[in-house]
């Protein structure tokens, strides 16, 4: 067998092999059990609740929760404008960058803060060192929101009736020290011993092999590459993000940023089944997502490893596979495994240019996102996927002709219409975007966007919308974003696409939680089953397929048609 083959495989089965224990560990620091971690962040959590004047024991309804999440976001928000906008004259500058337009500012702000980590800008130019620190803590920020509104969904699932769903600042804090802290240090220090920079010094003069003099840029990279592969944060040091020397030094540190990548993602379905003492519904969702996954992944090693038949054509060697905008030093299959992981979970961070991707390849990366529930981002992967089955629950009910419930709880008019409200949102986000930067584009076409005309071109606009819907943030680089129309429209959809998904499940989840609970009987939809989980990912595959194939039609494919 190829061996680059037998690293993807090694790398998925250490993915999934370490996701059940810490899997096991999240559910225990969900529900309050003690752990080995009690004796170092229990007296540091109890001195943040005390110098911030929080009850982490007093019980929180869903609209509370939502109340809270809001209210950090904006004030983080706001704090985040004000350092870009002026971090040209603030400390920790050495390199001199200057300060963010409005627009950039506002773009990058909500880009942190939401998830997505999109990036208008060049990391070595256009962010100084407290810049770079303050969107680093906003990747341990927006990750422990998201996880904190998993761990609320685990709570609603779990109660027989109640209005209360525990404690959002106590999920959200033991999201940030308990999990994602922790295994960013382990990650940190793993990239420091292999060469990736963590210093306050400013850029280093070198002398190159061919006798040049250079500036390499330094910084403290080590801890923010951590955090944001283990947050599915994805927002690189450096421009060229996890395919830049420094950020991904050699095959090792390429291993464990993989990993790092949809481990905590995998975990928390494993968390769903402990915490709700329901092992079967774990297994059942991790089955459907990594289906998917893997639909997405074998026919992407495919065609990247069998090179572009373009080139070929030209008599350019393609044995090493599809190189173009590649890493020699990982090569066409890890590049692969790392593209679809980055876009089925909502990470966004890249070893690999994505625009030199073949064009169906391309459109798989599309689709992850456009799916954006195989695995997912920190918590919110769940919360899409839960719509999903509170939809495929309806449906089966209907087909069957009894009551549609889900643990329990019957799935009424006012659930569907949320989680209907909840999905269409995507589609309208990223087809409108597209649709009207097309349509002003063919009015001015000297604004000069797209470096690559024709069905490419296409592809560019309409990855750069699904990125930012699905707070994912990665990009078809050859886009010439960093406008004011693309940092605004940008910035609106990551706002809309990340909150209103978040907001949608909650209260799904909590309307459930305070209905009565019906106890299973011979008539009750079993929703831990093979069958299903075969329901639920046609639901998932019938509504993505009409939401999307005109575009990618339009698009990926028929590039891919041109093409050969």
């Amino acid at each position: 067998m190829n061996t680059e083959i037998i690293s993807v495989i090694l790398i998925l089965l250490l993915t999934f092999l370490l996701a059940i224990p810490l899997g096991k560990y999240i559910a225990r620091v969900y529900a309050g059990d003690k752990t080995m971690l009690d004796p170092i962040f229990g007296p540091v959590e109890k001195l943040l609740y005390r110098i911030c004047r929080i009850d982490a024991t007093r019980e929180m309804t869903w609209e509370e929760h939502l109340v809270a999440l809001l209210t950090i976001n904006i004030v983080w928000f706001a704090y985040g404008i004000l350092i870009l906008m002026n971090q040209g004259w603030l400390p920790l500058n050495p390199d001199d960058n200057p300060s963010m337009t409005p627009d950039l500012a506002f773009n990058t702000s909500i880009s942190f803060v939401t998830n997505t980590n999109l990036q208008h800008y060049s990391g070595e130019s256009g962010v100084s060192y407290l810049g770079q620190l303050t969107l680093m803590l906003y990747q341990f920020i927006s990750a422990g929101a998201g996880m904190a509104m998993a761990a609320i969904l685990f709570h609603a699932l779990r109660e027989r009736s109640s209005s209360t769903l525990g404690n959002f600042y106590n999920y959200f804090l033991k999201s940030c020290t308990r999990i994602l802290l922790p295994i960013s240090f382990i990650v940190a220090v793993i990239l420091v011993f292999n060469g990736t920079p963590m210093t306050f010094e400013g850029k280093d003069t070198i002398t190159s092999l061919q006798g040049d003099t250079v500036q390499v840029s330094r910084g403290p990279a080590a801890a923010l590459i951590a955090i944001k592969q283990v947050g599915t944060n994805g927002g690189g040091f450096f421009s060229a993000n996890s395919a830049h020397p420094l950020e991904n030094p050699n095959f090792i540190t390429n291993m464990v940023e993989t990993i790092s990548i949809p481990l905590i993602s995998i975990a928390l379905i494993f968390a769903l089944g402990y915490y709700l003492n329901r092992k079967k519904l774990a297994w059942m969702i991790f089955g459907v997502m990594t289906g998917g996954f893997l639909l997405s992944l074998l026919p992407t090693l495919y065609f990247e490893m069998h090179g572009n038949p373009s080139l070929t054509t030209m008599g350019i060697d393609q044995s090493a596979g599809s190189m173009e905008g590649k890493e020699v030093r990982f090569g066409s299959a890890a590049s692969a495994l790392w593209a679809i992981l980055t876009t089925c979970t909502s990470n966004g961070s890249v070893n690999a240019m994505h625009d030199s991707l073949t064009p169906l390849s391309g459109m798989f990366t599309m689709l992850g996102m456009q799916i954006n529930a195989f695995y997912g981002g920190k918590g919110v992967g769940l919360l899409n996927f839960y719509i999903f089955i509170i939809i495929a629950v309806f449906m089966s009910g209907l087909m069957v002709g009894r009551t549609p419930e889900f643990l329990g709880k019957k799935i009424e008019v006012r659930e569907m219409k949320i989680a209907m409200i909840v999905f269409l949102l995507h589609p309208l986000l990223i087809l409108a975007g597209t649709a009207m930067s097309s349509y002003l584009l063919y009015l001015h076409p000297e604004y000069g966007w797209l470096n690559n005309p024709g069905f490419h071109g296409f592809s560019e606009m309409l990855y750069e919308y699904t990125s930012s819907s699905a707070n994912n943030g990665s990009g078809f680089e050859g886009l010439g974003d960093n406008t004011p129309w693309w940092n605004i429209s940008c910035g609106i959809i990551m706002l809309l696409a990340r909150y209103i998904p978040i907001i949608g499940p909650i209260a799904i989840a909590g309307i459930l939680a305070e209905k009565k609970y019906i106890p299973e009987n011979a008539g009750t939809l079993k929703a831990d089953t093979g069958t299903f989980g075969v329901m639920t990912f046609a639901v998932i595959a019938i509504l993505v397929a009409l939401s999307f194939f005109t575009a990618l039609a339009l698009g990926p494919i028929a590039e891919y048609f041109s093409m050969v």
